[in-house]
């Protein structure tokens, strides 16, 4: 579990680009791409919270490939999506986007499924992991000894 900090890391940062990018769309306005479709997307990368998000992406994902070369796939992939839970209720308070009954009952199994799984995370960083690389990687100093 020492490595849940990162991977809750990962999960706010995901939930904020999609913040930031929502929030750089709504400040385009509605998007025609029949004039110049190279010049309209250039604009859109480039205005400054649509830039912001795409930025703050990359933070995600550089996190998250941390989080990968020290705990399982299976283990650290479905919490990600706690990033829709965020965004669900930040889209809600920011945004005023709906979260009706059907949309909660959602975000309510989202996180018991994400309980479910962290019950599941032994070992998480310690040899578990480093084994099961040491038994993928093949040994190549037994063929230099040879």
């Amino acid at each position: 579990m020492k490595y849940i900090v990162f991977i809750l890391f990962t999960v706010m940062t995901n939930a904020a680009a999609q913040l930031m990018l929502k929030q750089g769309m709504m400040s385009l306005g509605p998007i025609s791409f029949e004039a110049n479709p190279l010049l309209k997307l250039l604009q859109i990368v480039f205005s400054p919270w649509v830039f912001l998000g795409l930025c703050t992406f990359v933070i995600s994902m550089a996190s998250h490939l941390y989080v990968l070369s020290k705990v399982e796939l299976s283990f650290a992939y479905p919490f990600l999506s706690l990033a829709y839970v965020a965004v669900a209720i930040f889209a809600y308070f920011i945004f005023r986007e709906d979260l009706n009954a059907w949309r909660i009952a959602g975000i309510a199994f989202i996180c018991i499924g994400t309980v479910l799984i962290a019950q599941s995370g032994r070992d998480l960083g310690g040899s578990g992991h480093d084994d099961q690389t040491a038994s993928i990687i093949p040994d190549k100093t037994s063929e230099i000894v040879r």
